[in-house]
């Protein structure tokens, strides 16, 4: 019987600490998606066209893209952008996953096809039922609809 091939969480953090958080969470909530961690908005369109560090990283696209939003080199908003801009990744859900409470981040992040906007809550226990629940539900409940 073949294996059915689980797509990966894609979580985008630069603070090393939030990711650990994040992966934590994520671990505990028993799925069994692998979880990979880039830590800024290069790295992560590096991963999903499997270029540069990522080269010869296999096929396959992400179940869910948790995506901080203010990070070096390139934002979370300018990721959204490409992503939704090309083909192959408008359909993947993208969760904004930041510490901003700034309006106009939420609004861009809408606007651009955000699929859900988390607060990054400042408790740790906060933090991991925050990452859980997304996790259950993008990963396992949310699948994202067949390209037409």
């Amino acid at each position: 019987m073949k294996q059915a091939f689980l797509r990966p969480i894609l979580l985008v953090e630069d603070s090393l600490a939030d990711a650990e958080m994040a992966m934590d969470a994520l671990r505990e909530a028993n799925l069994a998606n692998p979880v990979v961690h880039v830590e800024d908005g290069v790295d992560c369109l590096d991963w999903l066209y499997a270029r540069g560090a990522f080269d010869g990283r296999g096929s396959g696209d992400p179940a869910v893209v948790l995506l901080d939003i203010k990070m070096p080199r390139m934002d979370g908003l300018e990721v959204l952008t490409h992503m939704r801009q090309d083909e192959r990744f408008r359909r993947v859900p993208v969760v904004i996953l930041s510490s901003s409470r700034e309006e106009r981040d939420l609004a861009r992040s809408w606007d651009l096809g955000a699929n859900a906007y988390v607060i990054k809550p400042v408790d740790v226990a906060q933090f991991f039922d925050a990452v859980r629940t997304l996790g259950q539900f993008w990963a396992v409940l949310n699948q994202s609809p067949e390209p037409d």
